[in-house]
């Protein structure tokens, strides 16, 4: 049996507690007006601050946590505090506090909360990257493509604090577990990554074990199959346990009704900011340089795989091949406007068109002409679940560079990778962030807009 060692980490979460909770009492008496009712307040505050804390999540942050999530957690909790504090005035309504202060309180407690946060979280980063410290000795049991990723993450990631010891191929006759489990005792082995494939049920149970009473961690390595390369979802009917194999988070009714407030903004904002004054301009270069309509419409395939019309600004010539051949590099279809707006990608702001309707949204899955849909839904394994949400103007796919003409089956195979990464990821500032490289893409020119 043995003891866990150097894990100071312990100590820095009940550390930030406390000084989120300092910094919430502090303002508190320094920006409130309030005597009696101090005492009960900042009880208050510090219980209901602590309970939504943990319901949210708030502090579980880990050194692999994205600093995305991070802003995430901060809204939410902020949001939660804002309510909470408005609510104790609005019951004690004696209370000779303005709005204006305890507007400008929530304020300063976004802030510091926010500085201590991100503070430690890349003072941490800093740490293990420049000094060493707060690292964790690994191995990898099981060699395979993921194992070899795996260990290229470590290694190209000084920030996360992982230094891989050694990694073990089950395969060779000189490697044994007795083996292992000398060489993690010995070596002060922190966390144990096991290839699932590589092992027996009876081999696993048996690592299982080990790790238990030795108190090391031990995380699975999925297998070649995928089955388990998703974000799982572990719940219990009754007593038994059972795996979602994919959690979505924007069907939570809160998720859906930020993203969808999000989605009109940002389709006001465009639509009156920009198509108001912009639509003749372009209405009349797009009819002097060819002769059709100013608007294209084509079916597309959305949420729930319904079809519906989705608009763009004319960039071909009238032609029968349309709604069955994509566009590729020089064709001859696209006008000399049209390569413009394709350049710029401006064809594409008349679908905050669809996005007000409801059909689409500023960010997901790029939808494809139906007839390519039926071809990719036969062809490309997981394609469908593409359409679990709604698709987008623009996505994640397209801004990691598989835009456009899909000229192999591994351009429309990483395509599907990033667009199910997005469905399981999904967060408010990852739509901002995509919104942001869409528009700078589109200002500096993508090599795939054509």
């Amino acid at each position: 049996m043995a003891q866990r060692v150097g894990r100071y980490s312990v100590y820095i979460r009940p550390a930030i507690y406390c000084i989120d909770l300092a910094i919430i009492v502090l303002l508190a008496k320094l920006c409130l007006v309030m005597n009696e009712n101090f005492l009960l307040f900042s009880m208050y505050i510090i219980a209901t601050w602590v309970f939504s804390a943990t319901k949210s999540g708030f502090y579980e942050v880990y050194r692999y946590t994205r600093p995305t999530r991070i802003v995430s957690l901060i809204l939410l909790q902020l949001a939660i505090f804002a309510l909470l504090v408005f609510a104790f005035y609005g019951f004690f309504q004696d209370v000779n506090t303005s709005p204006r202060s305890i507007i400008f309180y929530v304020l300063y407690v976004f802030l510091g909360v926010s500085i201590v946060k991100f503070g430690v979280f890349y003072l941490l980063k800093t740490y293990r990257t420049v000094l060493g410290g707060n690292h964790r000795n690994v191995v990898i049991l099981g060699w395979n493509n993921q194992a070899e990723e795996l260990k290229n993450f470590f290694l190209e990631n000084k920030a996360y604090g992982y230094t891989v010891k050694s990694t073990f191929d089950i395969n060779n006759p000189k490697v044994s577990l007795d083996n292992i489990f000398r060489y993690v005792l010995e070596n002060n082995i922190d966390e144990v990554y096991c290839s699932v494939e590589q092992f027996s049920n009876e081999e696993l149970r048996e690592i299982s074990e080990f790790t238990d009473n030795n108190l090391k961690i031990l995380k699975f390595i999925p297998d070649s199959r995928e089955i388990f390369t998703k974000k799982l979802e572990y719940q219990y009917l009754g007593i038994t346990p059972i795996l979602s194999l994919r959690t979505i988070p924007i069907d939570t009714p809160l998720n859906q009704f930020i993203k969808r407030a999000f989605d009109i903004i940002l389709s006001v904002i465009v639509l009156v900011g920009v198509l108001s004054w912009l639509t003749p301009i372009l209405a009349i270069l797009i009819k002097l340089d060819s002769k059709g309509t100013v608007f294209f419409k084509q079916k597309r395939n959305g949420l729930d795989y319904h079809e519906f019309y989705c608009y763009k600004f004319r960039s071909m010539r009238p032609n029968e091949k349309a709604d069955l051949e994509q566009v590729s590099k020089n064709d001859e279809r696209i006008t000399r406007v049209g390569q413009f707006l394709r350049k710029t990608s401006m064809d594409e702001l008349p679908q905050f068109i669809n996005v007000l309707k409801g059909d689409m949204s500023v960010v997901g899955p790029r939808p494809h002409m139906v007839s390519h849909t039926h071809m990719y839904a036969e062809r490309i394994d997981k394609f469908m679940v593409r359409h679990f949400i709604k698709p987008g103007i623009t996505g994640l796919a397209q801004v990691s560079g598989y835009r456009g003409e899909v000229e192999t089956d591994e351009d429309i195979v990483n395509r599907v990778k990033f667009d199910i990464f997005y469905v399981e990821n999904w967060s408010l500032f990852l739509d901002i962030k995509i919104v942001f490289t869409t528009i700078y893409k589109a200002i500096v020119g993508d090599e795939k807009a054509y």
